[in-house]
């Protein structure tokens, strides 16, 4: 059954998202203190197909589940998971922010600064060494992960292009432009010494 969220089960969604920037936002006071002039203003975090998620700042830079009309949304277009394994620049072009500016300004700001430091919360429950360690493993396995995304997804055009030819490849894309204009020009010299002989 497909029900409307009611604004305590967008809280309820919302409140692992806003304990774990909350977890982000105490480890860097700087980040509280751009947030904090906005007291009160709530945020919207909108990636269909999950629930619209709204966030109210609270005093001192924190956030909360819940709020009312938003100054703000930020919606995640649907190529931001992919945008994102390629890289921050091309995850910025992937999300939108509408509202008050100087807020938005100021959460964009955030979003390319705010980093969690995995390794020191590890460090807490395993020591330093094997934080280290594990830490390394996972920065390994995940640049794995995005080469080879980034060799199947080249792979496969690789495929579409020369084996299936479902796609053009940039080369003949490039001169069948080329041969268009060219075929234009020639028509319309030609529409041009029919008018003259006519």
């Amino acid at each position: 059954m497909n029900r409307a969220l009611t604004p305590i089960s967008q809280a309820t969604l919302g409140w692992p998202f806003s304990f774990a920037l909350n977890r982000l936002l105490d480890a860097d006071p700087q980040a509280r203190g751009r947030l904090a002039p906005f007291a009160g203003e709530t945020v919207e975090l909108r990636a269909a197909p999950l629930p619209r998620l709204r966030f109210v700042i609270l005093p001192g830079g924190r956030i909360e589940a819940g709020g009312d009309a938003p100054a703000l949304a930020i919606t995640l277009r649907p190529e931001a998971a992919a945008a994102w394994m390629r890289g921050e620049e091309h995850f910025m072009r992937s999300v939108e922010v509408a509202g008050d500016a100087r807020l938005a300004s100021e959460v964009m700001v955030l979003l390319r600064h705010l980093r969690w430091d995995a390794e020191e919360d590890l460090a807490k429950l395993v020591g330093d060494v094997a934080a280290h360690r594990l830490a390394g493993l996972a920065r390994d396995f995940a640049a794995w992960q995005v080469d080879a995304a980034r060799r199947l997804a080249g792979a496969l055009a690789d495929y579409a292009v020369e084996e299936q030819r479902l796609l053009v490849a940039g080369r003949e894309l490039a001169h069948f432009s080329s041969e268009v204009a060219r075929l234009r020009d020639a028509v319309e010299r030609l529409e041009k010494r029919v008018r003259r002989l006519g």
